[in-house]
């Protein structure tokens, strides 16, 4: 795919956003659009060029960001996930693309879509629900309620210790004014990890190490509070018109496709489409080009129908 480098203003001018736009190679613009920003940790190069693929071919832009305070945009302090500064991020792209010279015939602001990823596939369903200018929805995979996640995955005795460093933490960053750090993942018999999961880290790893380096797999205590008090489910039934695709991993226990299909079914739009794929695993959407590819496909097929087609 070709690309190019862009950059615009967050909601705190101070602070830039760095982001590469995938433009389709075949037809002429204006172009519908997907934002795509990533989940936990996530870079802009890690996997989600991958699903953009996909998504281009169907004659959609991609845009693709990087949050503040994580790879190539500016933030501090660094590795800081809070999602309501991310959600920010996402209306700052959409800014970007609906009133900034810089996209003009390239990018048609009447037809803004947005997609997220695990963490993100949250955002994604937020941001389509404030923000009228959203005119399509794609949610992978998503996070629903962060404190409920997080009780899950680590279980009674390991969410004891979570909290007792989040606790101690937050005394010492007082204190201090340090923030202090977290893994993204790893073996939660070692260390104390954001997410217990031991596949996450390998397959994080090998990303890292071929096409996203600036990926840094831990992030600021402080966020770890951020995801407890994150929770979707008052925002879907603002859903009332926009189409929304949610694609659900069969078994996901890393983000519980328990909450997440209940969660389908709260949003309020009868133009949606919850596609639960076999055989997948939450880790598998990341490292197996074939699963990724089923999920891309689907997200691909819906902004076709409904950014495209119409027009």
């Amino acid at each position: 795919m070709n690309s190019q480098e862009v950059e615009f203003r967050s909601e705190n001018p101070a602070e830039i956003i760095r982001a590469d736009l995938y433009p389709p190679d075949h037809g002429a613009g204006p172009w519908p659009v997907a934002v795509m920003g990533g989940g936990w940790c996530y870079v802009k190069e890690l996997a989600m060029p991958e699903y953009a693929k996909f998504i281009v071919e169907q004659g959609v832009a991609a845009l693709i960001f990087d949050y503040r305070c994580l790879g190539a945009s500016d933030g501090e302090p660094r590795q800081h996930l809070d999602p309501w500064m991310q959600i920010a991020d996402y209306r700052s792209a959409i800014d970007a693309v609906s009133y900034s010279g810089e996209f003009e015939g390239i990018i048609d602001p009447k037809r803004i879509g947005v997609w997220g990823i695990s963490y993100s596939g949250g955002h994604a369903l937020i941001v389509g629900a404030i923000d009228p200018r959203v005119k399509c929805i794609v949610s992978h995979i998503p996070i629903i309620d962060g404190w409920y996640n997080s009780m899950r995955d680590h279980g009674t005795v390991g969410f004891r210790e979570l909290t007792a460093l989040v606790e101690e933490e937050r005394r010492s960053r007082y204190l201090t004014g340090e923030h202090g750090t977290i893994p993204h993942s790893g073996d939660p018999k070692k260390e104390v990890v954001t997410w217990p999961h031991p596949e996450t880290k390998p397959i994080f790893m090998k990303i890292k190490e071929t096409t996203a380096p600036r990926h840094e797999h831990f992030s600021t205590i402080a966020s770890v509070e951020h995801v407890w008090s994150y929770n979707v489910l008052p925002y879907l039934p603002r859903i009332l018109n926009t189409p929304t695709l949610m694609v659900v991993a069969e078994g996901d226990d890393l983000t519980c496709w328990e909450r997440e299909i209940p969660a389908f079914n709260e949003i309020a739009t009868t133009k949606k489409r919850l596609f639960v794929q076999g055989e997948s695993t939450h880790m598998s959407m990341y490292d197996n080009l074939d699963h990724l590819g089923i999920a891309a496909t689907e997200a691909a097929n819906w902004y076709h129908q409904w950014l495209v087609a119409p027009y």
